[in-house]
């Protein structure tokens, strides 16, 4: 394509200026960034203010634009400028996890209805190119899992209470202190950010469409100190992981803080970054690792879907077609630590095949098995006095 191809960018935080920085030093990809819509008139910028438009429209109906790039923060938002750019013929580009999620099977029959591409690599662990793995070298292999450390967020602070002694709350205020955790850390220490990007995964991996309110997700911020000794004086490590398999016919999904052994690869994976894990029939265990966060990271993602529309590409979508609607289910049972407050809790929940029980004044646990449906149920992130771990 000789043709250098125009770009429309919302959003000129982090991510937006990573990607104009790595787009104008990067040479052979054909396009450059030619407006960027923002909201904030007054706010000091790094580059030419020509660029600037505080209209949506004037992206939006800009016939000289090919590509829609959007790096906002408000999934609505978000939703309006992606699904107005391509049902006007626009090739578009997201990191928006949270809004993809929320809307994939409407974007999808979207791009069906009007032939143009939607690329969103940097929704899903940064510069790790799971997607476009599960949609080209994929295809055809018969896929049984995925597992991910899909929030780099919390791993930080995970790897700070394993191998550091901190607490929780010294932890995340490190990790608030590096930028790597927002001052409201709710979507990313409760679970929601990962199980975003693990319903992108489900469709992707097994072509099911799935809201994100009926994937189970726990997070991390009941974490004590006490369930950071049991798992350290067990030679064991937490780490919040995102999983999804297929169970007796059907697609199972959920996040959940998880305690691995050193043997488990995803035991090394420290700090900030991300990493995920394929089982295959065929190829069997593949390993993902990098930096799943940071301006340019993500901005590297999205430079590569760029990339990839300057060639055509889009995604296929090929398993939504060959799995036929296979269902989705909670109805399944997993082992898991609880620390919990009561009897009557452990009755509430319904957990089963206790085989470990441990009790003392500080604290007490059991290991048993409990159903996904009922760890959905059971609202766990409004609860400060319960931390539950997968047994793995």
């Amino acid at each position: 394509m000789n043709k250098k191809l125009r770009v429309g960018l919302f959003g000129f935080g982090v991510v937006g200026q990573g990607l104009y920085d790595v787009l104008h030093k990067t040479k052979g990809i054909n396009a450059e960034v030619a407006k960027i819509c923002v909201k904030h008139r007054d706010k000091p910028r790094p580059i030419d203010a020509g660029y600037f438009t505080f209209d949506k429209n004037d992206i939006l109906n800009n016939k000289e634009l090919d590509i829609v790039v959007e790096l906002i923060d408000n999934a609505d938002e978000a939703f309006e400028i992606v699904s107005t750019a391509l049902r006007s013929g626009k090739a578009v580009v997201s990191a928006n996890k949270k809004m993809i999620a929320e809307h994939l099977e409407e974007l999808y029959n979207i791009q069906r209805e009007t032939g143009s591409p939607l690329l969103y690599e940097a929704s899903v662990c940064g510069s790790i190119p799971i997607i476009r793995n599960l949609e080209e070298y994929y295809d055809n292999d018969l896929l049984d899992s995925v597992d991910g450390i899909c929030n780099g967020t919390t791993n930080y602070i995970l790897t700070k209470t394993s191998e550091e002694n901190r607490t929780y709350e010294e932890a995340l205020k490190g990790a608030q202190e590096k930028g790597f955790a927002e001052s409201n850390p709710r979507l990313d220490v409760q679970g929601f950010d990962p199980k975003y990007k693990l319903t992108i995964l489900v469709c992707h991996t097994f072509g099911v469409f799935e809201k994100p309110e009926n994937i189970f997700n726990l997070g991390i911020h009941n974490l004590s100190a006490a369930d950071s000794t049991f798992a350290r004086e067990k030679g064991l490590k937490i780490k919040l992981i995102a999983h999804t398999s297929k169970l007796n016919g059907k697609v199972v999904a959920y996040v959940i803080p998880t305690l691995v052994h050193s043997d488990n690869m995803f035991y090394a994976v420290r700090n900030e970054f991300n990493a995920v894990q394929l089982g295959a029939a065929f190829s069997d265990k593949q390993f993902f690792y990098g930096k799943g966060a940071g301006g340019h990271p993500t901005a590297s993602a999205v430079l590569s879907d760029i990339s990839a529309l300057v060639y055509n590409y889009r995604y296929e979508y090929k398993k939504v077609e060959q799995n036929g609607g296979i269902p989705f289910s909670n109805d399944h049972s997993i082992e898991v630590y609880i620390r919990f407050p009561n009897e009557a809790f452990l009755k509430e929940l319904g957990v089963t095949d206790i085989k470990q029980r441990f009790s003392s004044n500080e604290t007490q646990y059991v290991i048993g098995k409990v159903s996904v449906e009922s760890l959905l149920k059971a609202n766990l992130n409004d609860r400060d006095d319960v931390f539950v771990a997968k047994w793995n």
